[in-house]
């Protein structure tokens, strides 16, 4: 691209290309050049400038209102030799074979910027209800799937998150620092989260951790249940499931 300078904002052309994409969700798939400029806090000349140079690039497309929308050259590049689409491919088989079992949402989530992302979610139409989206994020403490990753993370990572505010989604999300260390020490010792609640008071979410090859957990599988439902049937296919996915990426713990 032909602007690699810094604006007169101090800003970077990085910076800047970055608060452009973040201003698409999975509600906000398409918007104008002008409302992309006040998204991302940009002049209305440099907003466009921008977005033409992805547009040209392939990066982002136009449709036939002028509206932008991500591009599918976006798309390709971010799963190029993407180690989240090389756990997605491996956790896809059990994943089906989980869904098709306990016929409740089933997810797949990764630790990315102290949140939980979510490569996969596999769905039914008998499926109860869920907030997650694929590409989605939910908050580490308020999860089953985040409360794996933090209760298995590192040292730093569970000091930064228990010192952070910890906002309520449900009356049942824990909010308290100490009854979210000793629920991360819980974790650490069933091998599993149980969230009753937590995101949505209908719902349940239970989770259990995905290690690598090297026997570093490197994600959570998950499904979403009716709130009153019993767990244990859950947690029989969830094992089975992330033994399946950790042989898959090599790990022989």
């Amino acid at each position: 691209m032909a602007d690699v300078a810094n604006s007169s904002s101090g800003d970077s052309v990085t910076d800047r290309l970055v608060r452009v994409l973040e201003t698409f969700t999975p509600t906000r798939t398409a918007q104008t050049a002008a409302e992309i400029g006040r998204r991302a806090g940009l002049p209305s000349s440099s907003a466009h400038r921008i977005v033409g140079e992805l547009v040209d690039s392939g990066l982002l497309e136009r449709d036939d209102d002028r509206r932008v929308r991500i591009g599918m050259r976006l798309w390709e590049l971010a799963t190029r030799s993407s180690q989240a689409l090389r756990l997605r491919q491996s956790a896809m088989p059990a994943m089906e074979r989980v869904q098709a079992r306990i016929r409740e949402h089933t997810q797949l989530a990764i630790l990315e910027q102290d949140e939980a992302l979510f490569l996969e979610r596999l769905s039914g139409p008998a499926s109860g209800s869920n907030v997650t989206r694929v590409a989605g994020r939910l908050p580490l403490h308020a999860s089953s799937s985040g409360l794996v990753l933090l209760a298995f993370g590192d040292h730093d990572l569970q000091e930064r998150i228990l010192a952070s505010p910890l906002p309520p989604l449900t009356r049942e999300t824990i909010t308290d620092p100490a009854a979210l260390r000793r629920k991360l020490a819980e974790v650490r010792s069933l091998g599993h989260a149980v969230a009753r609640g937590f995101i949505e008071a209908v719902s349940t979410g239970v989770a259990v951790p995905v290690r690598d090859e090297t026997g570093q957990v490197v994600a959570a599988l998950s499904v979403v249940l009716r709130r009153d439902a019993p767990v244990e049937p859950a947690l029989v296919e969830l094992h089975a499931g992330k033994r399946e996915i950790e042989r898959a990426l090599g790990f022989r713990g």
